[in-house]
């Protein structure tokens, strides 16, 4: 990395979203600035609560970081009740109430000069995009904000033209027109239809109005910043990223990722502790029985189910997979949340117990259930063959990583969007949106574990091999961070 002077350095506030996804992401950044900028920079993580305890319950996120001199944790109450789900359908409540707690806190921190982050004053604040307060704060306290947002890359251009959208007519739509309609997003060709853009278009939803203008707004705010870190790599995303440029006056996107994989592509130069390193910043237990269970497996032959941390569905859609996978006759990991179905408690023993007897001894037979795992180590496995995912962007960037073909299963917000450019722009997997029907999930598996499945994977490990090159010495991501790096130190150098 070229290095500005002696007396450059820098303090970043970074302040995700406080949901598994947001969270997991940040953190890898913030380790991949500290290894990387050579102690010039300090970090301060500011997250909830709740979201802290998790992580010091589950993870060795504490002694990890411990490491890091220069790394501190500061926390603040979100303002609701511990057995508050704090996500899917009761996101927005969750995102008002952590916006309410948190906005005097960053203003005492910042506009105030509050010594609570240390003898260092902040230099600069990466806040998640979702925070669109965030940015006016920072211009009041005068300090550099750089947004990143966790959500994939094609959506966030579908959010910068919303204004575009709603002028043209476009959105927002009921639920009962023509849903295979094309929408013009400019860059975009044909690829999206009305069912492929963000659950909040359509007019049946609840939230439509409020996070149509939410977006909109975050779409100004955006534009106002010194710059945008994303999580992907020039070669999976151009020409898109041209025109999500354009929308940034100071040209600054930072495309640094895949962050995990630049993560361990820095950690490997330290040989003696890359081998055990954990890099795990999950809010739940990870049950590693179930990498024993991939060990007795074939190459290939097992289809990865998981559907996020965000995501509940029904018993009924439940028991649709669950036959689906059993009539391909496809071996399958099952990852089941605690609390992701409605009706049903936490002891997946219990629950199989109540499936007819037909399908639970296919479950037994072919499957293996579990809580929660360990999902980059699961998908880097010889055993795996295919993702049945929701389409989250961290699960898809971690797939495309590991070369594993996908069936998309979207439910939301960027979900819609990455499951069509999984299918028709990258073609290394199969988008299943707007139903859930085992018939169609048994063939679809079929297809993308038998059929078709040197297609997929050809065009997977290509686009894995490509992301690999982009976190290597001279990479585009690399060469990404370092610049990154670069304008953060110099943001602390006297005026």
């Amino acid at each position: 990395m070229e290095q500005l002077s002696a007396t450059a350095s820098g303090h970043i506030l970074m302040f995700p979203l406080p949901i598994q996804g947001a969270v997991n992401s940040m953190l890898k950044l913030a380790e991949l600035i500290l290894l990387s900028s050579n102690g010039q920079i300090s970090i301060t993580f500011l997250t909830s609560e709740h979201v802290h305890n998790r992580l010091l319950h589950h993870t060795n996120v504490a002694t990890r970081f411990n490491t890091y001199p220069g790394f501190t944790i500061l926390t603040f109450r979100d303002g609701l009740p511990e057995n508050h789900p704090r996500g899917s359908d009761k996101f927005m409540e969750m995102l008002e109430a952590v916006e309410a707690e948190s906005r005097p806190l960053l203003r005492q921190m910042l506009v105030n000069n509050d010594s609570t982050t240390g003898e260092k004053p902040i230099t600069c604040m990466i806040p998640d995009g979702s925070y669109n307060f965030a940015l006016d704060v920072g211009k009041d306290a005068r300090i550099p904000v750089i947004y990143f947002d966790t959500i994939g890359p094609s959506c966030l251009w579908v959010y910068l033209c919303l204004p575009i959208l709603i002028q043209a007519g476009e959105i927002p739509f009921q639920e009962n027109e023509d849903m295979e309609a094309v929408v013009n997003v400019p860059g975009m060709g044909n690829i999206l239809r009305r069912r492929d853009l963000p659950d909040f278009c359509r007019t049946n939803n609840p939230t439509s109005e409020v996070m149509i203008q939410r977006i909109s707004e975050q779409a100004k705010q955006f534009s106002k910043a010194s710059g945008f870190i994303l999580n992907t790599f020039q070669d999976l995303e151009q020409p898109l990223l041209s025109f999500i440029c354009s929308h940034f006056p100071t040209n600054n996107i930072y495309v640094v990722g895949p962050l995990h994989q630049h993560l361990m592509a820095k950690l490997s130069k330290q040989e003696e502790t890359i081998r055990s390193y954990n890099c795990s910043n999950s809010f739940w237990h990870e049950d590693r029985s179930c990498i024993d269970w991939l060990n007795n497996q074939p190459s290939k032959s097992v289809i990865f189910c998981s559907f996020g941390s965000q995501v509940v569905i029904t018993k009924d859609q439940l028991i649709e997979f669950w036959q689906g996978l059993v009539n391909s006759g496809s071996r399958f990991l099952w990852i089941q949340r605690p609390r992701s179905v409605i009706g049903m408690d936490d002891d997946i023993v219990h629950e199989q117990q109540q499936l007819p007897s037909g399908l639970l001894k296919g479950v037994r037979e072919n499957g293996f259930i579990t809580n929660w795992g360990p999902q980059e180590e699961i998908l880097s496995h010889p055993s795996i063959g295919g993702f049945l995912t929701h389409s989250g962007w961290n699960s898809t960037i971690e797939s495309i990583v590991a070369g594993v073909p996908m069936i998309c299963w979207p439910h939301y917000v960027d979900q819609l969007v990455i499951s069509r450019y999984v299918s028709h722009v990258w073609k290394f997997g199969l988008d299943m949106k707007d139903t859930c029907d085992r018939i169609v999930i048994e063939n679809m598996v079929r297809d993308l574990m038998g059929t078709r499945k040197s297609e997929f994977l050809q065009n997977t490990i290509a686009f894995a091999n490509l992301a690999k090159q982009s976190v290597e010495k001279d990479g585009s991501s690399c060469f990404s961070l370092d610049r990154l790096i670069n304008d953060i130190m110099s943001f602390g150098l006297p005026v």
